[in-house]
Parts: structure tokens; sequence; C-alpha cells
């Protein structure tokens, strides 16, 4: 029998009471958690160590459940840092667009390696990626592939547009849905149920109302989450306000889109009736803090929103919109934009940030029976971060060392259904430097075919 045991380590459980103990031990057996509590000293806990076919020693660290990466592109990896000074719709033209119409399949499945392994390596055990690009059918397979390879729990939103204002990106329903069917018959379940797929309608400025009512009709059907950029610009509202005479979020809702199962992303140009329909139909937002600060798109009502109990749950975005996939630095983000924004320190506390990242990020996935926290039958998704660096010792309390300490190099191992995924900070599953070489030689390729009529990918420091 294949057994784990982590301790002496701080291990926060994010359980319903926030349980911590100090030191504090999580024994797993195959995929799932047996035992957590506090780590004796005594030796009364010994014979587990005994039994255990990998013991690792937490002294120092701060054992947490897997963060939940609730929203994110991995293709993007090809495509951070190219700009950093563009609105949205200017940034989609100038530089996602042709950059993403420029690759090819195998640089889907490069680009997304590189964006599991950098998720991976800063805590996330879950992604969930919204994938759009559809040049090939062999993208999203690639994209799946990198998930299986990696190690990490993947849920592919298999993106579509109808009427995108990029042509060459627009489908018709009958692809969309057809695509989607051969994803959920090759990819739903794979690797130990590791993958999942879900709908992914890209936006409500992008798509027709015909494809958005038969897209939450194929969402019931087939019991998939539905997984939509909402009110990211406040253009986006005047876009759906003279087309429909609805705002975004009320778009969403009169077409069937909105529900116990949908995930609005972004969701920073709500009106208090929105906040209302999302608490009473009990979907969950996605908050991306760092990509909406990037871009300049708004700050999101979080405070507001968990006030009503809305179910929040946090993403990086795509590294086009954010460069990095670090989730922890996602952490101190989410706490401080929102401190400032409200002119008040008290908002956000420590422990409300990392539930985001993990037993809300689980929910919003319908995961929270066996992802999100560390208890007993639960999957064994955990993470454990050195808290022995300059930047956080000596500290008072692991959850604001965490969330205003800790980014993505401190993380020094990562169990993905209890098999270890990154050991001593580094991949176990994949050859990171073999995989960046590889990726950093096509990205050259694409940048000189672009360069003639993109003078920004030309353009080098």
């Amino acid at each position: 029998m294949a057994s784990k045991l982590i301790y002496n380590g701080t291990v926060l459980t994010m359980d319903e009471g926030n349980r911590v103990f100090k030191p504090g031990y999580v024994y797993v057996e195959h995929d799932v958690i047996k035992e957590v509590g506090e780590w004796k000293a005594d030796g009364s806990l010994d014979h587990l160590i005994a039994k255990s076919t990998f013991v690792y020693n937490a002294a120092g660290k701060a054992v947490i459940p897997g963060i939940v990466n609730s929203h994110t592109h991995l293709f993007q990896t090809f495509m951070r840092g190219v700009s950093d000074h563009l609105p949205l719709a200017q940034w989609l033209r100038e530089i996602i667009w042709p950059l993403s119409l420029s690759m090819e399949p195998e640089d889907f499945y490069l680009a997304a390696l590189v964006g599991c392994m950098e998720n991976l390596k800063s805590g996330a055990t879950y992604v969930m990626d919204h994938h759009y690009i559809h040049t090939s059918p062999q993208n999203d397979s690639g994209v799946l592939r990198a998930m299986v390879d990696s190690g990490i729990r993947g849920h592919l939103a298999r993106g579509g547009s109808d009427l995108s204002n990029e042509p060459r990106l627009r489908e018709t329903e009958e692809q969309i849905f057809s695509s989607t069917e051969r994803l959920l018959d090759d990819w739903d379940g794979a690797a130990s149920g590791r993958i999942q797929i879900a709908l992914g309608p890209l936006n409500l400025y992008g798509c027709s109302r015909g494809y958005l009512e038969n897209a939450a009709k194929f969402s019931r059907d087939h019991k998939l989450i539905s997984h939509v950029h909402v009110a990211e610009t406040s253009g986006q509202i005047d876009n759906t306000m003279e087309r429909y005479g609805l705002r975004n979020l009320e778009l969403l809702n009169d077409v069937g889109l909105l529900g116990e199962h949908t995930q609005v992303v972004h969701g920073i140009w709500l009106d208090d009736g929105e906040l209302e329909t999302i608490r009473a139909k009990k979907a969950s937002v996605v908050h991306c803090p760092v990509s909406n600060m990037y871009l300049a798109s708004g700050v999101a009502r979080v405070p507001e929103m968990q006030r009503m109990g809305i179910n929040v749950a946090l993403g990086t975005d795509g590294p086009g919109s954010n460069n990095c996939q670090d989730n922890l630095e996602v952490l101190k983000f989410t706490a401080c934009l929102h401190k400032v924004n409200a002119l008040d320190a008290t908002l956000l506390p420590p422990m409300d940030v990392l539930r985001m990242a993990t037993i809300n990020g689980a929910k919003a996935m319908g995961r929270s029976h066996d992802l999100g926290s560390l208890e007993v039958g639960k999957k064994a998704d955990l993470v454990a971060i050195d808290m022995m660096k300059a930047h956080i010792s000596p500290l008072h309390r692991a959850s604001s060392a965490i969330v205003y300490n800790a980014n993505g190099n401190d993380v020094e191992l990562v169990i993905v259904g209890g098999s270890v995924v990154v050991e001593n900070g580094e991949s176990v599953w994949i050859d990171e430097r073999e995989v960046l070489a590889r990726a950093q030689a096509r990205v050259d390729i694409l940048r000189s075919k672009l360069a003639a009529k993109y003078p920004i990918f030309s353009s080098v420091d």
C-alpha cells in the first residue's frame, strides 16, 4: 500500500473551523487523506513513520491544501511580457490574436506544459483552463496532454465564440458543441479522474444570444460547469445593453446560463441587482486581481460579495495579462487591492484569502466534498511551503506569512492525488530545462515571423 506521511509542520486544514495544527501531520494512503491532526513528539505516532513509503519532515514548513487556480489561459505563457501597457481590447487585437493564430498544435502543448509546471511550483494543484484557440482540433488535446504529463489536476473549459471580433476565431455552434462532445468522450475522467471538461462560452459580447441559449441547454444536458468571462470592462456592459437592453450578467441569466454550476469570471462591473442574482442562483465568481490591475479593467466588489455569501474563488488569469501564474502572489494582491480600494485595512484577513484560494475554489468546481481542505476522506492534494526564509521568518502567524510574505519560489513539496509532483521545489514528472529550452526556441521563431507586420514583436530590451 502506497502511503505518505507529512509531519512536524504547521498544518492549516482550511476545514470549516480553520483548524491549525502546530506541529501537525497529514497521513495519506493511495490518493486519500486518512489522518490529520497534532503531531506528538512522545513517539506515539512513530508507527506512521515506520509504515509510510514516503516520509517528509515538514519542520519549518506550512502545509496547506492545494490551491485551485480557477481561471487561466495556459497557452498564453508564449506571450507574457510582449506588452505591458495596453487596455484589454487593444491587447487582444495586437498581441493575443496575432501570436495565438501563428501557433502550431505542438506549441499549445509546450505552452501549456510550461504553464502547468509554473502552477504546480507555485502551489496550485488544480487549474481551470479557459481555452478558446481552435485553429486545429489538436490544440485542445495538446493542452490536455500537458495536464496529464505534468501531474496537475486540470479542468479544460472548451471556449467558443460565434461573433468574435477576430473572424478567424469564430466558430459555428455545431463546431463548438461537436468538438466539446469529442473532448468529453476522449478526455473527461482521464488520468485517474484528474482531467475534466467544462463548457466555456468566451464572453457575452462575442457570442450570439442563440448560441448562449443552446450553450445553457448543452451544459444542463451534460451536467457541465459553465465558465464565462462576464463584465470585465465597462465597455462590455455597453455592448450587451446596445444589443439586448441587458447588462452582461442580466443576459447570462436571461439565456439560462446562470446557476449553481456557473463560474462568473471577473465580474467587475456588476451592479447591486446583479450581485443579488448571483447570490440567489448560487453561482461562483472567479476573481483575478492581478489581471484586473494589469489591464486597468477595474476592481470587483469582492468584500460585498463575501458579505452577501457569494462564493468567490481566485485565479491568476492567463500569463498574457499577468505575466506570471504565481498563485501565492495572487493572495497578497487580493488582500491589498481591496484594502486600498475601500480605504479599509480591516478587509480580507489572511484566512479569508486562503479560503478563497482553496475551499472556495473547490466549491466553484463542484469538488468541495473531496478537495479544498485537509480532512479525512478527501483527496490528497497538498502543498508544503518553506517558511524558513529571510523574507518570511521570524513569523507570528502562518496564515499571514503565506498571504503577505511567501511567493511561488517558496513551495517545496506538492502532492496531487497522493503522487509527488514537485519535490525540493523542482518538478518531478517533467524535465524543466528541456521543456523551457524547447519553448524558448519556438517563441523565437514565432516572433521572427510576426515582427514584420507587428513591430512590437521585434522589440527587445
